[in-house]
């Protein structure tokens, strides 16, 4: 079983900066080259959505609505992912999950909120 810790979360102003973290129990990305870690979010009334994902060969790929605010990256370890997020604006606010795709199977963490104020 793959657990998923998250941490950073928290309250910001818009305009601030945040930086998300997520551990794995397992190097996600020693394994199949095709696995991956990333970050989906959702806020109130609205369906979880994808945020950012890298591959183990560092393939990356963003929401459009992120695109130049928010940079994914991961530990040389191959056991965590980071959210740097600058630029956050209101609709930014949400509940931040981790995820990881290990040979096919999703795995969650228990998320992270982030509130950004205007």
């Amino acid at each position: 079983q793959v657990q998923l810790m998250e941490s950073g979360g928290g309250l910001v102003q818009a305009g601030g900066s945040l930086r998300l973290s997520c551990t794995a129990s397992v190097s996600i990305f020693s394994f199949n080259a095709g696995n991956a870690m990333g970050w989906y979010r959702q806020a109130p009334g609205k369906q979880r959505e994808l945020v950012a994902t890298i591959t183990r060969g560092g393939n990356l790929n963003y929401a459009d609505s992120v695109k130049g605010r928010f940079t994914i990256s991961k530990n040389s370890a191959a056991t965590s992912v980071y959210l740097q997020m600058n630029s956050l604006e209101p609709e930014d606010t949400a509940v931040y999950y981790c995820n990881a795709n290990l040979n096919g199977i999703n795995y969650w963490g228990k998320g992270t909120l982030v509130t950004v104020s205007s």
